[in-house]
């Protein structure tokens, strides 16, 4: 292992990422190869990556040729990231050593760029954009940068060259970034003084959030320059032949769930993935239901499967199911058998483990099964399929290379028995094949072009070739992606149903976990979500993304659609002692500032009002610009303060009410200060009363729950107690009733609401945060068109805070 790292290192790799390669068992003994044959012991950096980059990408059949690309490497022939890829792609089907000026011209040895030919392309693509840009500015970076990329006249340009030269002529045409550009400081300018011409612009033309598109996400890395339909080579030339004159080279991508949980904010970055891969290329995706484990799979996630992917705003082109294909792949498991390459096993766990090399990773060893005839294992494969075995006393295995350094190859388990009812085909098949089986077999089925999965499959990839030539049906490539990870949460299914069923969190929908069905309960847009992954984009790292960047998508999405009300979450009533007891007026009032597309509404104005307890104190303070005892304060949207003048006590000596005095119009400077009110006026249903605010926090303390360095009590033991705060006696103002008296006489609105997806009705409580209304909630026809409460109940859920310093002086 010493002299591993010691060589690995020489390559420029850190030792920490020495090390992790020499123990990697599948990357060690290629990257080994690789240095060896060579014939060197030292290298530059770029040289080494090169060389680095090879060995994590080399497969047997896709790279036959490594050594020699490796040699290319070092002589200075294949000296970029472009060269290399194009490299494997010509050795995948020709030998370099026997064609080495074909090579050369496929993989732009020798060609040189000039930095004047950079430029004169790099202006050529900008200005067939210029349009574009100069209405989307940065925003339309993506596109413009993806079509540079493209240029066949830059392929074997230096590519630090062309950003940089893409980077001046951007910045020369469109200047440096401002608010036009950055909705945070188009936010932060809509804050300060400005002249009223600008102000009456603002006003007319707000500033709009503008989130990631998909072309972005698809505009650089790897997946930028992946291989074309028809490109992967087959064991037979036909098998691309046939391909082709089924798809007419269209890419098809599929998106390859198993029913037996909600998708998670990670299925949220695969379905934009594999959906939007295919949409920005002119193709389709499929959705299929891996239904291979009747033990596991409901119907209940069946349907929320495909509600979640048209909720993130994507339409599967066809639904099929891997038991579509049972009949199908039990043939191909029998050709397999036939070929002698696959066989009847009665070996037991234990003794599979064994086999293996157990938990020292010892020798490995063959089954005592594997060297059966041939027709003894058809027999026996029959046998299992009539039923004539217990579960877990015979298992089909593929006859593979238990030698190998890849696990996925240790003769994986093709079928196995169960006895279980399945959702579809019922009690017709006791014998069903496992996921490694039928994956690759479904996507041959299926013409995928494109199997795209995360890296954890990367294993399998080799794996997946073997049987498709085993069998000699359709090659698909197999190309893997860093999966999405996020801070203080967990995704496995195991532990979200221990969180259930321990009390934890109510249901597998609970608003604090990251379930999409959970999130959308909470009333996260998806379009926040969909931003969000596509701004990450799309590599080969696995990293772990602080769910503060999930929190500020959400924030910016939704001050672009939630309306604006007052509520108070802890009501205090107020008495203004200067007004007649019958004093009533009506107030205007905006659903969102500046923009009058919202519309506005009306409240009541009284003698009797309700302010949040939190804009009042007992003590005051210099920084504290809210209510105190002889102290002034603005209403938001009238133009007179009030002053406290007594606090009444209850007996146990907390504040009763506050009692104010209404100052005269223009009595006074105008306050620093406007907070928002609820009048209380019966006859117009205000009051609204809230039977429940749910205010959700972090489900856990520690943004890795698992990390025993940090959490060594276990991951249980990490739960907050006060992930979820419930508050009773909220009220808002009548706007909350008249916004959904207004969304309910939508189309879009009906149709959600008779469906009781409340989740859309959501709001600004100005200065608490943005609520939904929880599913929970009861919703009367009635009440909707009085205004009234009457039989409804309406219970909110806090989908995110606002970003706001406590000592903020405006409201």
């Amino acid at each position: 292992m010493a002299e591993l790292i010691s060589k690995f290192e020489a390559l420029g790799l850190s030792a920490d990422k020495a090390k992790e390669a020499a123990a990697n068992k599948k990357l060690a003994p290629t990257l080994d190869s690789l240095i060896t044959s060579t014939g060197q012991t030292e290298f530059t950096k770029p040289t080494g990556m090169l060389i680095y980059t090879l060995a994590t990408t080399a497969t047997k059949d896709k790279t036959p040729h490594a050594d020699y690309i490796a040699r290319a490497i070092v002589a200075g022939r294949i000296a970029s990231t472009e060269q290399l890829g194009a490299a494997t792609k010509f050795c995948a089907k020709n030998d370099p050593s026997a064609e080495e000026t074909a090579f050369d011209e496929s993989c732009g040895v020798g060609v040189v760029v000039s930095d004047e030919e950079i430029a004169a392309s790099v202006q050529g693509a900008i200005d067939s954009f210029k349009e574009s840009l100069t209405k989307e500015r940065y925003r339309a970076l993506g596109k413009v940068l993806g079509a540079v990329k493209k240029l066949p006249e830059l392929r074997w340009a230096d590519s630090g060259k062309m950003k940089a030269e893409y980077d001046a002529q951007i910045l020369a045409l469109l200047g440096p970034k401002d608010e036009r550009d950055t909705p945070a400081a188009a936010k932060a300018a809509a804050a300060s003084p400005a002249p009223k011409a600008a102000a009456a612009a603002n006003a007319a033309e707000p500033n709009k959030w503008k989130p990631a598109s998909l072309e972005n996400m698809f505009a650089s890395g790897d997946i930028s320059r992946l291989h074309k339909p028809g490109e992967n080579p087959q064991i037979k030339p036909e098998l691309t032949k046939e391909h082709l004159a089924t798809t007419k080279g269209s890419v098809i991508t599929r998106f390859p769930p198993e029913p037996n949980g909600f998708l998670h904010i990670g299925h949220a970055k695969a379905i934009n993935v594999n959906f939007g891969y295919a949409k920005t290329h002119g193709g389709i995706c499929n959705l299929r239901y891996d239904d291979t484990n009747p033990e596991a799979e409901e119907q209940e996630y069946v349907d929320s499967i495909l509600e979640t992917i048209r909720w993130l705003g994507f339409e599967p082109h066809n639904i099929f199911y891997s038991s579509d294909y049972f009949h199908q792949l039990f043939d191909l498991a029998v050709k397999l058998t036939e070929k002698g390459l696959a066989y009847v096993c009665h070996c037991t766990g234990d003794e599979l483990e064994a086999q293996r090399g157990g938990k020292e990773r010892g020798p490995r060893y063959a089954c005592k099964h594997r060297d059966r005839p041939v027709s003894e294992s058809l027999a026996e494969f029959q046998k299992m399929k009539e039923g004539r075995y217990a579960s877990g006393e015979a298992i089909l295995r593929m006859k593979m290379d238990i030698q190998s350094d890849n696990t996925m190859m240790w003769d994986t388990v093709a079928y196995r028995i169960l006895y279980a009812s399945h959702h579809r085909t019922g009690t017709e098949w006791c014998i069903y094949p496992t996921y490694d089986f039928t994956h690759c077999l479904c996507d041959s089925f299926e013409n995928i072009t494109h199997s795209m999965c995360t890296k954890e499959f990367f294993m399998s990839r080799e794996s997946y070739y073997w049987l498709c030539d085993a069998v000699e049906v359709y090659k698909p490539v197999q190309w893997e992606y860093g999966r999405l990870n996020v801070t203080k949460t967990l995704l496995s299914k195991r532990k979200l149903l221990e969180l259930r069923d321990k009390g934890f969190v109510r249901a597998l929908d609970d608003p604090r976990l990251f379930t999409l069905p959970a999130l959308r309960r909470r009333g996260v847009p998806a379009l926040a979500i969909n931003a969000f992954v596509r701004e990450l984009g799309v590599t080969t790292a696995d990293p772990v993304i602080d769910v503060v960047r999930l929190d500020n998508h959400i924030r910016d999405c939704l001050g672009e659609i939630a309306p604006r009300i007052m509520a108070a979450t802890h009501p205090l009533r107020v008495v203004l002692e200067n007004l007649p007891e019958d004093h009533f007026e009506e107030i205007e009032m905006s659903y969102k500032p500046n923009d009058d597309s919202f519309g506005t509404y009306t409240v009541p104005f009284t003698r009797v009002l309700y302010i949040d307890s939190s804009d009042f104190r007992e003590v005051d303070s210099a920084d504290y610009y809210r209510l105190a005892p002889n102290k002034s304060v603005g209403l938001q949207g009238i133009s007179r303060a009030i002053t406290c003048t007594k606090v009444l006590r209850n007996a146990d000596g907390s504040i009763a009410e506050l009692v104010c005095r209404f100052e005269p119009d223009g009595a006074q400077a105008k306050p620093k200060t406007f907070i928002q009110w609820i009048a209380d006026c019966p006859k117009l249903g205000s009051p609204v009363r809230l039977d429940e605010v749910r205010m959700y926090n972090p489900l856990f303390k520690h943004d890795n729950p698992k990390d025993s360095s940090e959490v060594p009590g276990g991951w249980l033991s990490d739960v907050n107690q006060d992930s979820l705060v419930v508050v009773k006696g909220a009220i808002a103002d009548v706007g909350l009733w008249d916004w959904i008296k207004r969304y309910a006489a939508t189309k879009a609105g009906r149709k959600e609401l008779a469906q009781h997806n409340v989740e859309n009705v959501r709001f600004q409580f100005k200065r608490v945060g943005y609520f939904a209304l929880d599913k929970d909630t009861v919703l009367a026809p009635a009440d909707i068109e009085s205004g009234q409460i009457g039989s409804s109940k309406l219970i909110m859920n806090r989908i995110v805070t606002l970003k706001e310093d406590p000592k903020k002086g405006s409201a």
